[in-house]
């Protein structure tokens, strides 16, 4: 099997994943998964879609991760392995998908509107 890569998004940020048969080392900018993302939750929502398949330790995981926060990065990590997961093997995208691991969550931050300090706040009104 050669690499496989995709791509997966959230808020801002971006993540490149390459899928390489081995035996489940998930590398993401040079760094094990356990030092990038060091909280347990962080970790688990990186590796759902490989657990829910069942496939953890067939496959090498190299991820570029930029933008964004910690949470950010995760979700977008997992789209983008769910995505390759469905490249490999297509008949996995309706557990995937089931699961919501396949969807882009298009949430973002609103953009500041003029004549107001934020995107939906408004200046304090004054009546007189």
């Amino acid at each position: 099997m050669e690499v496989v890569n995709a791509i997966g998004r959230r808020k801002a940020a971006v993540a490149r994943v390459f899928v390489s048969e081995g035996t489940g080392k998930i590398t993401i900018n040079k760094r094990e998964l356990e030092k990038y993302f060091p909280s347990s939750i962080l970790q688990f929502i990186v590796k759902q879609p490989l657990a829910k398949l069942n496939v953890a330790e067939q496959y090498d995981i190299k991820i570029n991760l930029d933008g964004g926060g910690f949470k950010g990065q995760s979700e977008a990590a997992r789209l983008a392995i769910s995505r390759a997961l469905i490249k490999i093997n297509p008949e996995d995208k309706a557990v995937l998908r089931a699961e919501g691991f396949v969807t882009r969550d298009p949430r973002a931050v609103e953009r500041k509107k003029p004549g107001r300090p934020k995107a939906r706040k408004r200046f304090q009104f004054s009546k007189r």
